[in-house]
């Protein structure tokens, strides 16, 4: 699908030339001749970047083309580009080890939705055609590793240093059945924003919006605290029916901090694969939507199926919506896409701010976030597995995974960029930086998807007013059981 056959003839017949050409040479002169080949590679895909590069390769040497898959927004094209800034490193590598092959990437980067990203690779790899390198979510792990379509890289990490500065933690987010499937490519946060001028309107001072981060750190701000709040600024006229507390217009990982907050678990030791469904844990969440969307009208029952630039325009003005729970990479987009004639970053930080998501007393009572972390796969079509990940060890280097962390409001994924001055510098991302104490993570488990669905068909239920809690939570434990069997735990 994305190999261009015309391409493969042209690399084709220019070796075969070079071969030819390296044979006559070699009857003339006895010493190994480095000759440069240029690739040129056009491929009519819209999302396909042409990449032109000099690849020097020995006498006698390979050139190996990787294909790399990436999902990436505006400010997130470090992803594929990391990979293709990491060329260079690798194939010095390779001569080092008296390896005479040498890499070439082509790239394939979009933004697709994560259902329509997730099925393309699955098509793909069912037609024998995945691509060398994918990024995806961590969960997919769960459904990838045990289908047999990533390779397990545990025995091989230890061959490239690099992976020894990654965060220990964030390796976690890699296992599947107890082995790495996947290399971290960045971390976030999910915080709670809110609006600085609307907060004025409402009547609180500066000292109390200021001192609003740390009161939510401490509990003293919780989750229903917010919901009350928002309530005043609806019924004051400061805000819009519906517009006093936002979430994600789509379906996603950040509306299992909902659950965890309530607290529901959803793996334990005991469970293995199998994952587990609460149903108080469900109930309080879906009371809190009900509550929120149908009797505060704080939240508009038709959030869910907003469009994204429609969602980022509302509340990066910090005009229109008075709470609203968004993700760490959100930041630099506004600066760049959504008020940039306003100041851009300046303008955030003199209006929006920022906490963890306040804690849910009628839960855990702690405050929450959700880190998702994207991570290298190397698919088991690879031809070239060890190349795929020597290219990504020479990509996870604080170098380039800081100047993508600043341009798209990721946190680090390395041990050295606590102290690196760039991202030391990076004020947005030191502020955000203590959000990681209270992160939770999605299962990589199998059985995700059914569970997500399931349990995102109550929120949808609710938020509509189609269910009331209770039915919703029925509804869900039906569906849930009939799609997963004995592979969920209902308690």
């Amino acid at each position: 699908m994305w190999r261009s056959r015309p391409l493969w003839l042209f690399v084709g017949l220019l070796t075969l030339l070079w071969f030819v050409s390296a044979c006559a040479q070699q009857q003339q002169e006895p010493q190994v001749v480095e000759r440069t080949v240029v690739v040129r590679e056009t491929v009519p895909v819209e999302q396909t970047v042409v990449v032109e590069r000099t690849v020097e390769v020995p006498a006698g040497g390979e050139l190996i083309t990787l294909v790399a898959r990436c999902k990436a927004g505006s400010v997130e094209q470090g992803r594929c580009n990391n990979l293709i800034s990491a060329i260079g490193a690798a194939n010095a590598w390779l001569e080092e080890q008296g390896d005479d092959r040498r890499i070439q990437v082509k790239t394939i980067q979009d933004n697709k939705d994560w259902g329509e990203y997730k099925t393309e690779f699955e098509l793909a790899f069912q037609a024998g055609e995945a691509p060398d390198i994918i990024v995806s979510g961590h969960e997919h792990i769960g459904d990838w590793a045990p289908a047999g379509m990533i390779v397990d890289i545990t025995d091989m990490i230890g061959q490239h240093p690099e992976f020894e500065d990654v965060i220990d933690s964030l390796w976690e987010s890699t296992t599947w059945n107890g082995r790495i499937w996947g290399v971290p490519q960045d971390a976030e946060a999910r915080p709670m924003y809110f609006s600085k001028p609307l907060l004025r309107e409402l009547g609180w001072s500066d000292d109390e919006i200021e001192s609003l981060r740390d009161r939510v750190f401490a509990c003293e701000f919780s989750w229903e605290d917010m919901i009350e709040v928002a309530t005043q600024a609806v019924q004051q006229g400061v805000v819009e029916e519906g517009n006093g507390w936002w979430h994600r217009p789509k379906n996603g990982p950040d509306f299992l901090y909902y659950y965890y907050a309530a607290g529901g678990v959803i793996q334990d030791e005991q469970s293995g694969d199998k994952l587990i469904m609460e149903k108080d844990a469900l109930l309080k969440v879906y009371q809190l939507l009900y509550d929120a969307s149908q009797e505060r009208k704080i939240l508009s029952p038709n959030l869910l199926g907003t469009e994204w630039p429609d969602w980022h325009t509302a509340v990066s003005s910090a005009e229109n919506v008075l709470f609203w729970f968004g993700g760490s990479w959100n930041w630099p987009e506004w600066a760049v896409n959504y008020v940039a004639d306003r100041g851009g970053e300046d303008y955030l930080w003199e209006n929006v701010g920022f906490s963890a998501i306040p804690c849910l007393k009628s839960g855990t009572g702690k405050p929450i976030t959700l880190t998702h972390p994207l991570v290298y796969m190397i698919s088991t079509q690879s031809e070239y597995p060890d190349l795929a990940l020597l290219l990504i060890a020479k990509a996870t280097t604080k170098e380039l995974n800081t100047t993508y962390a600043v341009e798209s409001g990721h946190l680090g994924i390395l041990k050295s960029q606590a102290d690196y001055p760039p991202y030391k510098a990076a004020e947005f991302l030191s502020e955000v930086l203590p959000l990681l104490e209270y992160t939770t993570f999605l299962p990589n488990s199998p059985y995700w998807s059914q569970w997500s669905e399931a349990y995102f068909l109550g929120i949808q239920s609710v938020e509509s007013g189609d269910l009331t809690p209770e039915e919703a939570v029925q509804v869900v434990i039906d569906q849930v059981q009939n799609e997963l069997g004995d592979n969920v735990i209902i308690r």
